[in-house]
């Protein structure tokens, strides 16, 4: 019974990581949809909220210049991360909706990763049609990345959550 209803539930998570991975794709979209200056201000905002913050905990006691200077060092970091993490979560879901067909860890792995890399060169080419921005296969590289980082840090999750539950079943037959 508690078998049934544990694969059930996975069927269902199975089913909204694909719901969800069709919701992120568009939220991608929307993000690569805006011009050059309306991406710069969210970047440079959440940088700047960044840098204050950190100086705020750690009382750097640093002026509004300083706070400026720094968060504009760190913008274009800032803005990468953003991109390997936004295909990396992607990649986290397409890896989880695969599970609902019969294929081996790595194969799902790599459908997501390349799914995920061919979606991240589309939103490039995307790109080319927004004003002021630019597709650029640097880009599609650093997103690929991305989605390679997060299905494999997901699949050693996974893994490590599958040895703790054996151990776990193992001291309780004893």
């Amino acid at each position: 019974m508690k078998k049934t209803s544990e694969k059930q539930m996975m069927k269902i998570i199975r089913y909204l990581a694909g719901i969800l991975a069709v919701v992120w794709m568009c939220i991608i979209f929307a993000f690569s949809a805006q011009s050059n200056e309306e991406s710069s201000v969210v970047s440079e905002s959440l940088s700047y909220r960044m840098v204050s913050s950190t100086g705020h905990f750690f009382h750097w006691n640093l002026n509004d210049e300083q706070l400026r200077e720094i968060a504009d060092t760190i913008e274009y970091f800032v803005r990468k991360t953003a991109h390997m993490t936004e295909f990396a979560i992607l990649s986290i879901l397409l890896f989880v909706w695969l599970g609902l067909w019969e294929m081996g860890m790595w194969r799902r792995a790599a459908i997501a990763f390349a799914a995920t890399a061919v979606y991240g060169a589309s939103d490039e080419f995307h790109q080319l049609f927004v004003p002021g921005r630019a597709g650029r296969v640097s880009d599609v590289m650093i997103d690929s990345t991305g989605a390679l980082a997060g299905v494999i840090i997901f699949m050693l999750l996974v893994k490590v959550v599958q040895l703790l539950r054996r151990r776990r079943s193992r001291k309780r037959q004893q």
